[in-house]
């Protein structure tokens, strides 16, 4: 059976018996066309577990994404448990082999111009107005996950029922947040969310119902929930005319970005995010030398093609 018979009835099977779509079919016929490619003339049968790590690591030099690569070797796999069926065949020579490791995409941070602006906006007095304010604020004040955003309470009750998650203390001009596995942060919260906070508190009572823990309250009284900080940031943004998709991670990880590009204590991140290693604060590192690698192209002589 040669190669381009074999690798035609496998397509018949796919798109006869198992009825995949033709999309997926021309995926699947693509990808074989190219270790056809790879194989040069050789018979597809005779290739083996190096050939085909050889294949992998010329896809990888030539940038193919690790999805991309992850797929054709999925799409030959497939085909060599069929052929496996139809020959002798020793091994499936793509047994054992694993794309490349997809690269972490780095965190979207807007400017720190655009990040004030857009929190400081707001269009209206009315109440949930000025909530959106006080919400948007915090987040990129203190860098606060949504969750433990509409966690918090209006303040520490202790009055016997569920203890608080959080609550912001606005004299001592800090939030207190219970984070992922019940731990628990103090950060520091900025003027102008104070002052938002405030502006909130001053007409909080007008969606007050019946609930009188909950600090952001929907027009319904009831506790703000996540999706809804979630769809109001982001109409928020799109009002503003703002490009990228703006959630409330954007904030946090604006804050986060905007504090190491300014003090360049990692540890001092880590802590007010409330990461429990390191690692998981080093993405911003990235981001910051980001930010020195475009000032540099900017502003070096020598930079400069």
């Amino acid at each position: 059976m040669s190669s381009d018979i074999s690798v035609q009835e496998y397509l018949d099977v796919l798109r006869f018996q198992r009825q995949l779509s033709p999309h997926t079919l021309d995926n699947y016929s693509l990808d074989l066309q190219e270790l056809q490619k790879f194989a040069q003339g050789r018979s597809l049968d005779s290739l083996s577990y190096y050939d085909v790590r050889r294949f992998t690591s010329q896809m990888h030099a030539q940038g193919l994404s690790a999805r991309s690569i992850a797929r054709k070797l999925s799409s030959w796999r497939g085909y060599y448990r069929w052929l496996a069926q139809q020959i002798d065949l020793p091994a499936n020579p793509v047994d054992g082999i694993k794309a490349p490791k997809k690269s972490k995409s780095l965190p979207k941070a807007l400017g720190a111009d655009d990040a004030v602006n857009l929190v400081a906006h707001h269009g209206s007095d009315a109440p949930s107005m000025a909530a959106n304010r006080a919400m948007f604020e915090l987040l990129y004040s203190s860098g606060l996950r949504v969750s433990e955003l509409v966690a918090l309470d209006l303040q520490d009750f202790g009055d016997g029922g569920r203890p608080s998650q959080g609550w912001v203390d606005l004299a001592q001009a800090e939030v207190h947040v219970t984070g992922k596995g019940n731990k628990q942060r103090i950060v520091p919260v900025g003027k102008p969310a104070l002052d938002a906070i405030r502006d909130w508190l001053a007409v909080r009572g007008q969606l007050l119902k019946t609930d009188n823990h909950p600090l952001f309250l929907t027009e319904r009284g009831t506790r703000m929930s996540v999706r809804l900080v979630q769809l109001r940031l982001k109409a928020h943004a799109q009002a503003m005319g703002v490009p990228s998709d703006v959630h409330p991670h954007v904030l946090r990880h604006s804050f986060a970005t905007h504090v190491l590009q300014s003090s360049g204590d990692l540890r001092a991140v880590q802590e007010m995010l409330g990461h429990s290693s390191i690692a998981a604060t080093q993405v911003y590192t990235a981001l910051d030398f980001q930010h020195l690698a475009k000032v540099y192209d900017a502003t070096h002589p020598r930079a400069k093609k």
